[in-house]
Formats: structure tokens, C-alpha cells, sequence
């Protein structure tokens, strides 16, 4: 439960910089100002739009935590994925969306940009789902630290989770600036911004805590409380060890 609460501080922290990256397409959402509840409705789904997109890549993400963990290391990654987080916090944003992960990663962007562009020209209820799932995948350095918190959870459910959870603590920040347009001066968002990099490494080091096996309920768990796949691996391995103690004596 700890981690997941981590997605959401994340959220919430980072939403001042979703406000400044997405900020401009929530602007400029083609709403139905004169229509409060269709205006509602078509801000929920462009919220589920992105929620959609954050969940399918934390999930896949999860999938890599999992396949990770089932080497019987899933606190070590959590470490480890702390330790990064708690690294990237001091990196410039600028460099972490220089990242390519993928193959054609620009042909991608390319593509997502166009297909935002051409929604956001239509007015169609359901083109505001499809506006945000696009939104959710644009590039964003914040979103890259929460992949990192959803490999580390080991798990495709929990890091599929851990990303809406994450996109729900951003859902207010944006939910305003559809309403009331670019409410939060520059130089606000910018001092607000600057207090970022200390909710990540504060992320970091809860994961880095989760890693180090303190047996600290909740947020250092004890080997016993450890993911089924781990406990089966260390069971295993005193079995063996068992058995080449019992072929020793004979």
C-alpha cells in the first residue's frame, strides 16, 4: 500500500509540471463551455484517456519489474530502482526526455503529435478519450521517474496500479486548467516546481527503504512479508542446500 501511495505523491507533486507540459492542450480542449455537463463528461474522459495509456505502459512496465523479481531479487531491484529515482531527481528534465528507449522512438512522437493535433481539431464527445490516451504518451520526464516506481513494484497488476494512480494525482492540476485556463502564474509554478526534486528522492528513499529489509511495517518489510515468487526461490535454495549438506555425510 506504501508504494502505491508513493504514485500518488508523485502525482500530485508533479501535476505543477504536467501544468506546464500538457498544460497548453488542456487549454485548448475543445469543451462544451456553454454545457456544464457535457463539459464534465468530456473532461472525465480525456482523464480516462490518459489514465488508459498510463496503465497499459505501467503495466508492461510491471511486466519487466515481474520478470526482474522472479530471479528471486525483488528487493534488490527495489533498491536499485530507488537509487535511480533518487539520481534522476537531479537531472535536468531536459536530458531524461533526450531518452530514446525505444527503436523509431521520434517516428513515434511524430506520429502521437499529429494524431493529438488532428483531435483536438474535432469536437466529438468520444475524440476527447482518444485526446487523452495521445496526451499520455507524449514524452515527459516525470512519467519516466514513475516507470521506474512501477518496475519496482514487481508486479504487471500493481505497476499497471501504480500508473493510474500516478495519473489520478495529476487529474485535479489539470482539471483546472481545463476549467479556469492558465490559473498559475509562471514564476508560482516555477518556485513550485523547484520543490519536485525533493518529493522524488523522498519517493526514492521509501524505495530504497522497501529494499534494505529494516522490518519496518510498511515501509521496510521483513523477509517474511516478501513477494510469494521470492519466498519460493529462497525456499528452494535451502533445499538445495539441504540436500548437498545430506550427500556431503554420505
Amino acid at each position: 500500500m506504501s508504494v502505491l501511495l508513493t504514485a500518488l505523491l508523485l502525482g500530485l507533486m508533479g501535476s505543477f509540471h504536467c501544468l506546464g507540459m500538457c498544460g497548453p492542450i488542456a487549454f485548448i480542449l475543445p469543451v462544451d463551455r456553454k454545457n456544464k455537463a457535457k463539459m464534465a463528461l468530456q473532461t472525465i474522459l480525456y482523464h480516462l484517456g490518459r489514465m488508459t495509456s498510463y496503465g497499459l505502459i505501467g503495466l508492461l512496465f510491471g511486466l519487466l519489474g515481474k520478470g526482474i523479481a522472479l530471479g528471486g531479487i525483488q528487493q534488490k531491484v527495489s533498491l536499485l530502482m530507488g537509487i535511480i529515482m533518487v539520481v534522476m531527481a537531479f537531472v535536468p528534465s531536459t536530458k531524461i526526455l533526450r531518452l530514446k528507449p525505444l527503436a523509431g522512438w521520434n517516428k513515434m512522437v511524430y506520429f502521437i503529435k499529429n494524431s493529438l493535433g488532428a483531435y483536438l481539431k474535432k469536437r466529438s464527445t468520444g475524440g476527447f478519450y482518444i485526446i487523452g490516451f495521445f496526451n499520455g504518451l507524449l514524452p515527459c520526464g516525470l512519467v519516466y521517474i514513475a516507470l521506474v516506481g512501477a518496475i519496482a513494484t514487481g508486479s504487471a497488476y500493481l505497476g499497471l496500479l501504480y500508473m493510474v494512480i500516478f495519473g489520478l494525482g495529476t487529474a485535479p492540476m489539470m482539471t483546472l486548467a481545463i476549467y479556469l485556463g492558465n490559473f498559475v502564474s509562471v514564476k508560482i509554478r516555477n518556485k513550485i516546481n523547484k520543490l519536485i526534486p525533493y518529493a522524488v528522492v523522498l519517493v526514492g528513499i521509501l524505495f530504497i527503504l522497501r529494499g534494505l529489509n529494516l522490518n519496518i511495517k510498511y515501509l521496510s518489510p521483513s523477509q517474511k512479508y516478501l513477494a510469494p515468487n521470492e519466498m519460493m526461490h529462497k525456499k528452494s535454495t535451502k533445499m538445495h542446500q539441504k540436500i548437498d549438506k545430506i550427500i556431503k555425510s554420505d
